[in-house]
């Protein structure tokens, strides 16, 4: 039986990973950002307005290209799962420790409320939005991998980036939002438009890091994975052959 494959810097990805997704969760969802975008605007607007936590979300999905390009998709599956458990985990205690019933001498339970109490609905749309959207991401960049005989990377990030943040915000914001009033209904498919043209931005805008990145890890790994034998279903456990 062939042992199993080491890696050196596997587990140092998949711990920077989870960071990301706890920091998505807990950091980034009280604020709504506005930036000013001068007097000639973008799309007829003058000023962008975003929730904070689109900062985060890009940065996981290039993760998801680097495991996937570098470690094949049965070891980023690993690490999707692994970073899944880690968002439930924190948002559970999250929600916990909120419901806590604060001493009388504490003043700041409200703004505590605010700052990390998301509602169930919406924790439940983060987990589900992300779950597809990573594994879509992950799978359309393997596939490509191999149409491509490993070439054009960035062609292969930008694809899987379109339709992984793609799913990820079409899933997210009308289950968490839909009905609630908090965005209008009416105005949610413009959000959902916003926030995908923006997610897509950001992790353009990284990929000469990412270039990088990816290239260092083949060479310190000495491993450059192509999916042509793999199992695709998201809910196995098995690793990387």
């Amino acid at each position: 039986m062939q042992a199993k494959r080491q890696y050196r810097h596997y587990d140092l990805m998949m711990a920077a990973f989870v960071t990301v997704l706890v920091c998505s969760n807990l950091i980034g969802p009280a604020k709504v950002a506005q930036i000013e975008l001068g007097p000639f605007g973008v799309l007829g607007m003058d000023t962008l307005t975003f929730g904070a936590g689109i900062m985060f979300f890009p940065i996981s999905f290039i993760f998801g290209d680097i495991l996937t390009e570098v470690y094949g998709y049965a070891n980023s599956r690993r690490v999707i799962w692994a970073g899944f458990l880690g968002l439930a985990f924190a948002s559970f205690m999250a929600w916990v420790i909120v419901a806590l019933p604060p001493a009388p001498f504490w003043d700041n339970q409200h703004e505590y409320e605010v700052a990390f109490g998301s509602a169930w609905r919406v924790s439940l749309a983060c987990l589900v939005a992300f779950a597809a959207g990573e594994f879509v991401n992950s799978y359309i960049m393997a596939k490509m991998k191999i149409w491509t005989a490993g070439r054009h990377l960035w062609g292969r990030m930008t694809g899987s980036t379109i339709f992984g943040e793609g799913v990820d915000t079409v899933l997210f914001f009308p289950l968490a939002f839909y009905g609630t009033g908090v965005i209008p209904d009416d105005q949610i498919w413009y959000v959902v438009w916003i926030q995908f043209v923006a997610k897509v931005a950001v992790e353009v805008a990284f990929m000469p890091i990412t270039y990088k990145i990816v290239a260092w890890l083949k060479r310190a790994e000495n491993e450059d994975y192509y999916d042509r034998n793999t199992d695709f279903n998201p809910f196995s456990m098995k690793g990387a052959e």
